[in-house]
C-alpha cells in the first residue's frame, strides 16, 4: 500500500511541475505535446478509458448542455462580463478553439488527471481518496495558466479542483472519459467563446462606457 501511495504521489508532483514546463514549450506544438503526454500516461498506467460505452455519451451530454445554459447565464451578470472582458486572450483564436482547447487542454488533462492519475490514486487511497488527491493536483496543476491569464490564483485553484473532482465523479459514474472530457470541453469553449464575444463587442462599440 505504501509503494501505491508513493507512486500516486509521485505522479501528482509530475503533473504539477510539468504544468510549471509545458508552457514554455512552442506554441504551436501545444496540443500535440499535452495531448501526447496525457495519452502516454494512461496508457502506462493501464487507465480504463471506456471511450465505446455508451454511458458516456449519456451522462456526458447533459452535463455539457447544462454547463453551457449556466455559462449564458453566468455571462448575463456584470461582474461575469467585467471578468471576462479583461482576460487575457491567447493569440490565434481558430486555432486556440479548435485545437487547443480540445486536445492541448481537455483531452489531455481528462487522460492524465482523471484516467493515469484517478486511477493510481484511487488504487492507492480509496475512491474517496483518490479523488482528494486527484482534485487537489488538478487545482494546483493551474496556477501557472492562472498567473499568465492575469487571473486570481486562489479562486482559480479552487474553481479547477472543485471542477476536478466533479470531472472524477462523472468518469466513475459512466465508466468513460467521454463523459468528463465533454463536460470539460463545454465548460473551456464557453467561456471562451463568451469572453471573445464581449472583448470583440467592447473593441467595437465607438462610445464605451
Amino acid at each position: 500500500m505504501l509503494v501505491k501511495r508513493i507512486r500516486a504521489l509521485s505522479l501528482a508532483a509530475i503533473l504539477v511541475a510539468w504544468s510549471l514546463v509545458s508552457p514554455r514549450l512552442p506554441s504551436r506544438w501545444h496540443p500535440v505535446t499535452h495531448a501526447a503526454f496525457g495519452i502516454a500516461l494512461a496508457a502506462l498506467t493501464r487507465t480504463p478509458v471506456g471511450l465505446k460505452r455508451w454511458s458516456g455519451l449519456r451522462i456526458g451530454l447533459p452535463a455539457a448542455v447544462s454547463v453551457v445554459l449556466g455559462a449564458a447565464v453566468a455571462t448575463a451578470l456584470p461582474r461575469v462580463r467585467e471578468e471576462m472582458v479583461d482576460r487575457n486572450l491567447p493569440d490565434g483564436t481558430l486555432y486556440w478553439l479548435t485545437l487547443g482547447i480540445p486536445f492541448g487542454t481537455v483531452v489531455s488533462e481528462e487522460a492524465a488527471y482523471r484516467g493515469a492519475l484517478g486511477t493510481v490514486a484511487a488504487d492507492a487511497f480509496g475512491p474517496v481518496g483518490g479523488r482528494l488527491v486527484q482534485a487537489t493536483t488538478f487545482g494546483l496543476s493551474h496556477i501557472a495558466d492562472a498567473r499568465r491569464t492575469g487571473e486570481a490564483v486562489v479562486p482559480t485553484v479552487l474553481a479547477t479542483g472543485l471542477a476536478g473532482w466533479v470531472f472524477d465523479w462523472l468518469y466513475e459514474r459512466s465508466g468513460s472519459l467521454l463523459a468528463p472530457m465533454l463536460a470539460h470541453l463545454a465548460i473551456n469553449e464557453s467561456g471562451a467563446i463568451a469572453a471573445l464575444v464581449l472583448q470583440r463587442a467592447r473593441d467595437a462599440d465607438p462610445n464605451p462606457a
